[in-house]
């Protein structure tokens, strides 16, 4: 379970202070699917950014299955990160000269899994995904679509409890994307991880358990959840 309590983030000084997040709290169940739901500026990437300890808010907690993880040194939030989340964003961010079987590998590597056990991992990755045979290809020689399953694939290898999609289907068609949406939701659903997309995306939205509508950096309104 995820416990947002009072999450509160400001950038910048005096004058120039601007509230990201104000007094924001929910609680996710564990294996849910969510949607975060929001305008441009609304505060969606920001609030992914305290949830996964990537950035600390000033104010509240981020409780995940009895921990704040706010509490954390750097390095142990760095550890919990490696270990329990994943991320895939809008920009793919895919190692465009490395082949497929590399750019799964990092995480792997990342997490220091033995040489022995990353082969079967990184296999079972890409044959989840539909890209067995891109194994040695080049990264930059995929579709933008390819790159995005590429980028899911890199992002499950460590079979995450957390996933957290930052406008996935961004830069993808509409065929594409629909294709991209079902490969997160399948995901879920088969393994019980818990899926948070960050998205504007009205219709996708709608396809989660959860929606968590954001403005302004409050919350607005939350569907399928219990806001605390």
């Amino acid at each position: 379970m995820i416990e947002i309590s009072h999450i509160t983030k400001t950038y910048g000084k005096k004058k120039n202070a601007f509230t990201a997040l104000n007094d924001v709290s929910f609680t996710i169940p564990d294996g849910a699917s969510v949607a975060v739901v929001g305008r441009s500026g609304s505060g969606k990437s920001t609030l992914m950014h305290a949830m996964s300890g990537l950035d600390r808010p000033e104010a509240g907690e981020v409780v995940i299955d009895g921990d704040n993880i706010l509490t954390f040194k750097q390095k142990d939030v760095d550890k919990f990160r490696s270990n329990e989340m994943a991320f895939i964003f809008q920009s793919f961010f895919v190692q465009a000269n490395e082949s497929c079987y590399n750019n799964v590998s990092l995480p792997l590597e990342i997490a220091r899994v033995p040489m022995r056990r990353r082969r079967t991992k990184i296999l079972k990755a890409l044959e989840a995904v539909g890209l067995t045979d891109k194994a040695k290809s080049r990264a930059r020689d995929l579709s933008g679509g390819q790159k995005q399953r590429l980028a899911i694939a890199r992002a499950i290898v460590n079979e995450p409890t957390i996933l957290f999609a930052d406008e996935p289907t961004g830069n993808l068609d509409s065929v594409t994307g629909t294709q991209i949406e079902e490969l997160l939701f399948s995901y879920n659903r088969e393994h019980g991880t818990t899926l948070i997309i960050v998205t504007h995306d009205h219709e996708m939205a709608k396809k989660c358990d959860m929606q968590i509508h954001i403005k302004d950096g409050k919350i607005e309104s939350i569907e399928g959840g219990v806001k605390s």
